[in-house]
């Protein structure tokens, strides 16, 4: 291994979010870059995870924005959208789904050329902690040096043994853009962000959506009081959602009738419905990676273990993204590979600190987080001090017929210091981000209290949130 000043051969494995990023940082830093790319620059967050789903979702958010206008006077015949005069075409929807993420995967390929980053098509391993080993999808093998080595391979959906997926009727979520029509009967086994995002966003282009949850409600990773009123509002708009229920199986059924499924439960009970959506987790890509032949550590899971600059536990080798297990968020994947590129090449380094990372549900309201949470405060890992503002207070909201949601902040007692922030809202992804400024930045609530906001927005809410946790001293 060379010295710093001479290190300039990096070698990334993964071309999505970890993977491209750290490519982009490496060659501004003078590196020889190459990726070696199997699945399409941008990866699954680019191709059938992320820039999918939120595409999916802007659609079902003008559905949601139709069926509740009601109080502003909006009239739509039908009670709700899809048997009215709104309805959506979901082939079309998903035509557009697809083409904006190739769209997207292309722009991050010319990026990559315009840098002077060298892609390979192919499937890449480690032999030994300096060298990948690439074998192109034409046919060639190639030996790769290296100095640095970025492994950012991701991750894929879970299969569970008895609800094996076949891209018809039993999906996963990187499956359902090829279905042409909308199904009527939509069952989402597995309630984390996935599993409610799938099923607000299926629920608002109008199937009927049964959410399978093992747990005793919706989104058991998040705020306990923005999970209830997102399952309230699920149950509003005619979702059925059956807590402490797990799958077991999931079969097709065929008749002369129906095409459709049978999910069964523990408890022996079956749900039918037209299709499945199975959410039930990632497992990590680390399989015939070289990975462990070549000195890197992985978790009892499959996780490849880093530390806190992206390190593995092999020396000149480096990991980010959903490989890692580390909060799997595109936004994180991307800090983590600039960050093993900074270090890598020795540049000017922060740890990756989770304490700062926002984090959305993009569910109807959203839901966003950064910081303390409400569980942490509860079980005295930290003292807080909290405020809770419900969002039908706001003058905007009532102007726009919100009343669903909340602003949350959590301050130090005596400093004040913002340590932590919930938004449930639309936009919520959009609001949090005045919050996690204050988090970053340590901000005081009397800091926050005392900057402008426009009147009227949501946006105040945050303000006075802060202005209602000033104390005198």
């Amino acid at each position: 291994m060379r010295d710093d000043a001479s290190m300039t051969r990096v070698v990334i494995v993964g071309g999505g979010p970890g993977g491209y990023e750290s490519a982009l940082v490496a060659a501004q830093l003078g590196a020889e870059v190459t990726v070696v790319d199997r699945d399409g620059l941008g990866g699954s967050a680019v191709l059938t995870d992320c820039v999918p789903s939120k595409t999916l979702i802007a659609t079902a958010e003008i559905m949601t924005l139709a069926a509740d206008s009601g109080e502003l006077g909006v009239r739509i015949a039908g009670d709700r959208p899809a048997p009215g005069l709104v309805s959506v075409d979901l082939g079309v929807v998903n035509d557009r789904v697809k083409r904006l993420a190739s769209a997207q995967s292309l722009d991050i390929a010319a990026r990559l050329e315009h840098e002077g980053v060298r892609v390979i098509r192919g499937l890449g391993r480690l032999d030994g902690p300096s060298t990948v080993v690439v074998e192109t999808f034409d046919g060639i093998t190639e030996s790769l040096l290296a100095d640095a080595i970025l492994v950012s391979t991701g991750a894929r959906p879970r299969v569970v043994e008895g609800a094996e997926p076949d891209g018809e009727r039993i999906l996963t979520w990187e499956q359902v853009y090829d279905l042409d029509e909308l199904p009527s009967r939509l069952i989402v086994v597995g309630s984390g962000v996935t599993g409610a995002e799938f099923a607000s966003a299926y629920n608002a282009l109008g199937s009927d959506v049964v959410l399978v949850s093992s747990r005793d409600r919706v989104l058991p990773g998040e705020d306990a009081d923005a999970a209830q009123v997102l399952e309230d509002v699920f149950g509003r708009r005619g979702m059925q959602v059956l807590g402490r229920s797990r799958a077991v199986s999931v079969r097709r059924t065929r008749g002369n009738a129906a095409d459709g499924v049978v999910v069964t439960l523990a408890d022996g009970s079956t749900v039918e419905g037209s299709h499945c959506l199975m959410a039930v987790g990632s497992i990590p890509n680390t399989e015939g990676l070289g990975l462990v032949e070549s000195g890197v550590t992985l978790t009892r899971t499959g996780y490849v273990e880093v530390d806190k600059v992206s390190r593995t536990s092999a020396r000149g080798v480096y990991a980010a993204g959903d490989v890692t297990g580390i909060l799997m968020l595109a936004s994180v994947a991307a800090m983590q590979g600039r960050i093993a590129m900074w270090h890598a090449l020795g540049d000017a380094v922060s740890p990756l600190d989770l304490a700062t990372v926002s984090s959305n549900v993009f569910t109807d309201p959203e839901i966003a987080t950064v910081g303390v949470s409400q569980a942490q405060a509860d079980d005295g890992v930290i003292d807080v001090t909290m405020i809770k503002l419900p969002l039908a207070t706001n003058a905007r909201a009532k102007m726009q017929g919100l009343s669903d949601g909340f602003v949350k902040l959590f301050c130090r007692p005596g400093t004040g210091i913002v340590v932590g922030g919930v938004v449930v809202a639309p936009r919520a992804s959009e609001l949090i981000f005045p919050i996690t400024l204050a988090v970053e930045h340590r901000l005081t609530v009397d800091q926050i209290a005392s900057s402008f906001t426009v009147y009227p927005s949501l946006s105040g809410s945050i303000a006075e949130a802060a202005r209602q946790l000033h104390t005198r001293t």
